[in-house]
């Protein structure tokens, strides 16, 4: 027997050995759980910061998005970089001011890209897709681009795996572009608008009655596809830009009316990505980010949205054409609350890098700051001021609680009325967010501090050469 124990001994200790290194159920959820995180950016088309139930509307319902709210983040002083399409969705994808970037006109007519334009999006600029694609990252992106329609400036020159959707706005290609054709009862044959994937027309004209729910079974898609790796999708509906489409089981569900309808079919897409998430276990290591390209067309009226009790709206610089809803969700990593700090379209590709451990562009100026200290400990946010650029004129400028206004501009007619002020307009928007009270006056020195911050930003940005002046 005695001969046996050395026998004995090394098997037990050879066995302790393999218990040791034999991984444990809790080993690997904690491997699943360190997966690089990730996520989905839901970008609308001309909602207002009054058109969701949760910022205050009365009657149209948005239940999924209520949610999303409630047990996320939900911003109240969150800023798109520019009040028109193109420059917005060029700015979100960069982190950069529309100016820097090729998205600063020289001209009106030019503020958005059209069928007839030979520009785009610089293929030098580095958008969020591109960021992320170095960390290995599976990218889609399902809806409206408008960042250049021809060949080299389609999304899957930018870094995007896949692409569905249409290139531009869907009132573009129109047969007949009237108030009245707007409308009118919808009918796609009206809107020229092309459906592609990645860098095929698949579709002419698009049935836009059927895209929100068409644009969600992709998104759906999309996440299925790449469950088990990370993954960026980009989702930017092409509602609620008019003409408006709804599928129709959402016709006539809304207190709201048309519009209303719209809204509801959108919320529902939202609550199906959800869904999906939870379905796969996905939504604890996904972000989720959901705000707007810029304010309501009020030109619209009843077919356009609501800014809520900010001025104006799409096309100024007014608070109700560049204050958008901003919502961040990600069950125990976004700590719910309302957040009343300034945030920005801008702060998301720093933000993504801050989440994802990518990495920002170092070669560059860029306009982003990282919200991920704000999203996971409501830590102060970074940002203390933003610039309201129109073309390539500095707007107005805001810093802290104070906006000071240098021109102006509406947006109730096809022709905005521009008046370039000789006395700054200054406003306390935290105290009087639909801007009534003009504190030029009282506040001299608060305007003093705004004038120097819109000087140093005019002296030191440099405008790139301008994409959407080509061919036009």
């Amino acid at each position: 027997m005695k001969h046996l124990l050395p026998l004995i001994a090394c098997l037990s200790i050879y066995l302790l050995l393999l218990i040791a290194c034999t991984p444990t159920s809790s080993t690997s959820e904690a491997t699943a759980d360190n997966r690089p995180p990730n996520v989905v950016v839901i970008f609308m088309d001309d909602m207002g910061f009054g058109d969701l139930s949760s910022f205050g509307h009365p009657t149209i319902e948005t239940p999924n998005l209520d949610r999303l709210a409630r047990e996320g983040q939900k911003w109240t002083n969150f800023y798109t970089a520019c009040s028109v399409c193109s420059p917005s969705r060029g700015a979100l994808l960069t982190g950069r001011y529309p100016i820097r970037i090729g998205l600063g006109p020289t001209q009106p007519r030019n503020r958005v890209l059209f069928p007839d334009s030979e520009g785009g999006l610089p293929a030098k600029e580095i958008t969020i897709a591109e960021m992320l694609k170095e960390k290995g990252y599976a990218t889609g992106m399902v809806g409206k681009w408008h960042l250049g329609h021809l060949p080299q400036y389609l999304p899957t020159t930018q870094g995007f795996d896949s692409y569905y959707g249409i290139p531009y706005s869907n009132d573009m290609d129109a047969v007949e572009w009237s108030l009245k054709a707007f409308f009118a009862e919808p009918n796609i044959n009206n809107w020229n608008v092309p459906l592609m994937r990645n860098e095929e027309i698949i579709e002419r004209p698009t049935n836009q009655h059927t895209i929100t729910k068409r644009y969600t079974e992709e998104a759906i898609s999309f996440i299925q596809q790449n469950k088990e790796n990370p993954f960026f999708l980009y989702f930017p509906h092409s509602m609620v830009h008019t003409p408006l489409f709804a599928s129709e089981k959402f016709l006539n569900t809304s207190p709201r009316g048309f519009y209303g309808d719209v809204m509801r079919e959108v919320d529902w897409s939202i609550g199906q990505v959800i869904k999906t998430l939870e379905e796969l276990n996905l939504d604890k290591n996904t972000l989720v980010v959901f705000t707007s390209d810029n304010g309501p067309w009020l030109l619209m009226q009843e077919h356009g949205g609501s800014a809520g009790l900010l001025r104006e709206g799409k096309g100024t610089t007014w608070e109700g054409g560049m204050r958008v809803p901003g919502i961040f969700y990600m069950p125990e990593t976004v700590q719910p609350g309302t957040i009343t700090d300034l945030g920005s379209t801008l702060d998301l590709l720093p933000t993504i890098a801050g989440l994802t451990g990518a990495k920002v562009p170092d070669d560059r100026p860029m306009d982003g700051f990282d919200l991920m200290p704000v999203l996971t400990k409501k830590a102060p946010s970074a940002r203390d001021h933003f610039i309201y650029y129109r073309l390539q004129d500095i707007y107005a400028v805001r810093k802290g609680d104070y906006k000071a206004h240098f021109i102006t501009e509406t947006c109730y007619t096809l022709d905005n009325q521009r008046t370039e002020l000789e006395t700054p307009l200054l406003y306390n928007v935290n105290h009087d967010p639909s801007e009534k009270y003009d504190k030029a006056t009282a506040e001299p020195e608060v305007l003093k501090e705004l004038v120097e911050l819109a000087a140093k930003y005019k002296n030191s940005v440099v405008a790139a050469e301008c994409e959407l002046d080509k061919g036009r």
